[in-house]
C-alpha cells in the first residue's frame, strides 16, 4: 500500500509535572493524554502510515519535548514547531533546526495582519535554513499578508492550514475566499493543507457524507493544482466535529474522481513541502 501521511496532528500530555498550556482543563473532550499511540490506534485502520506533528504548545521548551518524543517513534516523520517572532527567535531556531525531524514552525494569522520587522526577520531565518512555514489564517487581510511574505521570500515553502477556514456548507465556497486562494496560489511555493474541514462544516457534528466536502476540495484543486494539496486530519481536535473515518473518506472519494492526485495529496506533496523522510 502507498504511504499516507497525516501532516497535521497535535500531541500533549496533561499528566506531565509542568502540565500543558493547551487545551484547558475545562475542555472535556480534548483535555486528555494525546500521544502517538492514541493517534495510531484510530488512524492506522484508515490507512494512515505516519504523521507530522504541528505545535505541541506555545511554550518554546515544548519543541524539545516533542523532538524527544519523536526520536524513537517511527510513526512521526516530522515536527512543525512553535517559536514566536522576536529578539530570541534566531537563538531558539538554531537550538532545534539541526534536528532532522524539525521541519519548520507554524505562525498564527495575527502575524500577518500587518507588516512587522520581527515577522519578516523570522521568516527570513526560516528561508535561509531551508525550513517550512505553516500558517493559520482567517480572511482576506491575513491571506494578503501571507502572499506578501511569499513574494518577499520566493524560496520559502509555505503551507496554509485548515482550508484557510472557509465555511463549508456543501455548496460552492464563498467567492471572496476563492479570490483569496487565487492570491495565495499565485506563488508556486505556497501549498494548501486539506485539513480542518470537518470543523469548518456549518452543520455540527459535521456531515459524514463525503460529497459535502467535494465543492470545497474542487475549488482548492482549481486554485492550487494537483501538486500543492496536502492531507491532514487535525487530530485530536477534529474529534470535536467528526471521526477519522469521515475525514479520510472525504479525501478518498475526492481521489476517486481525480485519481491523478491520489499519491500526491496523501504523501508526495507533503514530502515536497516539508522535506520529511519516510525512512526512519
Amino acid at each position: 500500500m502507498s504511504p499516507r501521511i497525516d501532516t497535521h496532528t497535535h500531541f500533549y500530555d496533561p499528566t506531565r509535572p509542568e502540565g500543558i498550556p493547551w487545551p484547558s482543563a475545562d475542555n472535556e473532550l480534548l483535555y486528555r493524554t494525546a500521544l502517538p499511540e492514541h493517534h495510531r490506534a484510530i488512524a492506522e485502520p484508515c490507512g494512515i502510515t505516519g504523521t507530522v506533528i504541528v505545535e505541541a504548545s506555545a511554550w518554546v521548551q515544548d519543541n524539545r519535548w516533542i523532538l524527544d518524543l519523536a526520536a524513537d517513534e517511527p510513526w512521526i516523520v516530522g515536527f512543525m514547531g512553535h517559536i514566536d517572532p522576536g529578539d530570541e527567535f534566531s537563538q531558539h531556531l538554531a537550538e532545534y533546526a539541526d534536528d532532522v525531524l524539525f521541519l519548520g514552525i507554524r505562525l498564527g494569522g495575527g502575524n500577518f495582519d500587518g507588516q512587522t520587522a520581527a515577522v519578516d526577520a523570522a521568516v527570513g531565518d526560516l528561508a535561509a535554513r531551508d525550513l517550512t512555514l505553516d500558517v493559520l489564517i482567517h480572511g482576506q487581510q491575513q491571506a494578503e499578508g501571507v502572499a506578501r511574505v511569499a513574494a518577499m521570500h520566493p524560496q520559502l515553502r509555505i503551507v496554509v492550514n485548515h482550508v484557510a477556514h472557509v465555511a463549508i456548507d456543501g455548496q460552492a465556497p464563498d467567492p471572496a475566499w476563492v479570490e483569496s486562494m487565487g492570491l495565495l496560489a499565485a506563488h508556486p511555493q505556497v501549498y494548501m493543507k486539506v485539513s480542518g474541514y470537518v470543523e469548518a462544516a456549518t452543520q455540527q457534528p459535521a456531515p459524514e457524507d463525503p460529497q459535502h466536502y467535494q465543492p470545497t476540495f474542487l475549488a482548492l484543486l482549481d486554485s492550487f493544482g494537483e501538486d500543492r494539496l496536502i492531507f491532514g486530519s487535525n487530530g485530536p481536535v477534529c474529534e470535536r466535529s467528526g471521526t477519522m473515518k469521515t475525514i479520510v473518506n472525504a479525501v478518498e472519494v475526492f481521489c476517486q474522481d481525480y485519481p491523478e492526485i491520489e499519491e500526491k495529496i496523501w504523501w508526495r506533496n507533503g514530502q515536497a513541502a516539508y522535506r520529511f523522510s519516510l525512512e526512519r
